[in-house]
C-alpha cells in the first residue's frame, strides 16, 4: 500500500508587530501569541502562514512563527533571534537537536520515547513518540498541514523510523488525509511492542489513545518497580497497567489493577503478560472512589499509587480539581499499611507544584498518622520543559 500524498498549501507571509507587553514575553521566549496581543499585521492570516514578528522600536526582525486561525493562541513561535528560513536543513536541524536531547535515555534498553514534545522543543502543536521503530506523529493545530512534508522529512532524516503514523487531535483535519495514515514506511501491525527500562508494553498506534501510550511517567514508573519487591501494591486509574507491571516485574507479591474501563484493564493485562513476573495480578473494573471505600477497613497495600486522568483541562475547573484530588486522598490514605508509601499524582497543568503538593501534604496532615515525603518528580528526560505552561506532571511518593 503506497502512502498517501502530501497536501499542497499555498502560504503566504504576514509582517506582524505586538501589543508593547506581549513583545516582551516573546523577547523573553514565550511561545505563544495570543489574538488580543497583535497590534497590527498587514493582510489576514489562514492556517500555516508564515508570521514574521517586528520590533515596534526598531522595525528589526523579532521573531517568526505559524498563523493559527482556528486557535486563540493565533501565532504558535518558532524561531527567533537572527532571520532564518523554514526549508527542510531548517527543520533537520530542529529535530536532530530533538533526538540528541533523548540521546542519553535510549542507553537505558528503552525504545518508546517521545521525539518531540511540542513547544517544548520549539515544535509547537506537534508531538512525535517513537516506539520500537515507529514513530507516531500527532498534530494538534490545522497550521501543520501546509509543513507536513518538510516535518515528516526531518524526522525519516533524523531517526530512519520504520513508519510514520499519523495521528490528529480532533479538531484537527483534512479531507485527503486521515487520523491513523500511514504517512511513511510500512506499517507491519498496528499494535506495537517495545520496552522501557527493559519492561516490555504494548502500543497501538493507529487507534490508542493520543499516540498509543503515556511516556512521561517512565522514570516514576521505574521508582515504582525498585520499591515494590515482596509488596502488596494498588494501581488505581491503573488504564493500561503502566505502574501496575512495573510493580509485577519489579518482585511485587501482588498487584491490583483499579480502572473504570474494561478495555483499559484487558491491555493492562495483556502488558503484564509481556513481561515475566511471580505475583498475584487481581484486575478491578469501577468508578476509583467507590472501589476504594469498598477496600477500606478490608485490605490495606504497601505500595498504593493514584494518577487520575487530568482533572482541569482549563482554568473554570481548577476548584473541582483540588476537591477530586482531596477526595481521593481521603479515600486512599486509610489503605496504605504501617510503613508503607502512596504515590500520588497529577497531570493537570491548571494545577501548579506548589498547590497540588501543599495539597497533599495538608491531607497527609488532617489524617491523624505521620508521613515523611521521600521525593517529588515531574517529566521524564523526553519531556523537557521550555516555559512554565509546558510543565504538567508532578508525582509525590510519601512514606506512612
Amino acid at each position: 500500500m503506497s502512502n498517501p500524498d502530501f497536501p499542497i498549501i499555498a502560504t503566504k507571509t504576514i509582517a506582524v508587530k505586538l501589543k508593547p507587553k506581549a513583545e516582551k514575553f516573546v523577547k523573553q521566549g514565550h511561545p505563544w501569541i495570543f489574538e488580543n496581543s497583535i497590534a497590527k499585521a498587514n493582510k489576514d492570516g489562514e492556517n500555516g502562514d508564515l508570521a514574521v514578528i517586528f520590533d515596534q522600536r526598531s522595525n528589526s526582525f523579532l521573531a517568526c512563527g505559524y498563523w493559527d486561525r482556528d486557535s486563540p493562541i493565533r501565532i504558535k513561535m518558532l524561531h527567533s533571534g537572527k532571520p532564518a528560513k523554514l526549508d527542510q536543513d531548517w527543520y533537520n536541524t530542529k529535530v536532530e537537536l530533538c533526538y540528541d536531547r533523548r540521546a542519553e535515555l535510549l542507553l537505558t534498553n528503552t525504545n518508546g520515547y517521545r521525539l518531540i514534545f511540542g513547544e517544548n522543543d520549539e515544535l509547537p502543536g506537534v508531538i512525535c513518540d517513537v516506539y520500537a521503530g515507529i514513530a507516531v506523529l500527532k498534530l494538534y493545530s490545522n497550521m501543520w498541514w501546509p509543513h507536513l512534508e518538510l516535518l515528516v522529512t526531518a524526522i525519516e532524516n533524523a531517526i530512519n523510523p520504520e513508519a510514520i503514523v499519523l495521528r490528529t487531535a480532533r479538531k484537527v483535519g483534512i479531507n485527503d488525509l486521515n487520523d491513523g495514515d500511514v504517512l511513511s514506511g510500512e506499517l507491519p501491525d498496528e499494535e506495537v511492542v517495545f520496552q522501557e527500562h527493559g519492561i516490555q508494553f504494548k502500543a497501538n498506534v493507529v487507534h490508542g489513545h493520543k499516540t498509543g501510550f503515556f511516556l512521561d511517567h517512565r522514570a516514576n514508573r521505574k521508582r515504582v518497580g525498585a520499591i515494590s519487591k515482596s509488596k502488596r501494591v494498588l494501581d488505581v486509574f491503573s488504564y493500561a497497567g503502566g505502574f501496575s507491571v512495573h510493580a509485577l516485574a519489579g518482585g511485587a507479591s501482588s498487584v491490583t489493577s483499579l480502572d473504570i474501563s474494561k478495555h483499559a484493564l484487558a491491555l493492562a493485562k495483556q502488558n503484564a503478560e509481556l513481561n515475566s513476573f511471580s505475583g498475584e495480578h487481581h484486575l478491578v473494573c469501577g468508578d476509583a472512589f467507590n472501589e476504594m471505600a469498598k477496600l477500606k477497613g478490608k485490605q490495606k497495600f504497601d505500595v498504593v499509587i493514584i494518577d487520575p486522568p487530568s482533572f482541569a483541562k482549563q482554568a473554570s475547573e481548577v476548584d473541582g480539581a483540588l476537591k477530586a484530588y482531596q477526595r481521593l486522598l481521603k479515600a486512599g490514605l486509610p489503605l496504605v499499611e504501617k510503613g508503607g508509601i502512596l504515590v500520588m499524582a497529577s497531570c493537570s497543568s491548571r494545577v501548579d507544584e506548589e498547590t497540588f503538593f501543599q495539597l497533599i501534604e495538608s491531607s497527609l496532615t488532617r489524617s491523624g498518622r505521620s508521613w515523611d515525603l521521600l521525593s517529588r518528580w515531574g517529566h521524564d528526560m523526553d519531556h523537557p520543559i521550555g516555559f512554565p505552561e509546558g510543565a504538567y506532571l508532578k508525582c509525590g511518593f510519601y512514606r506512612l
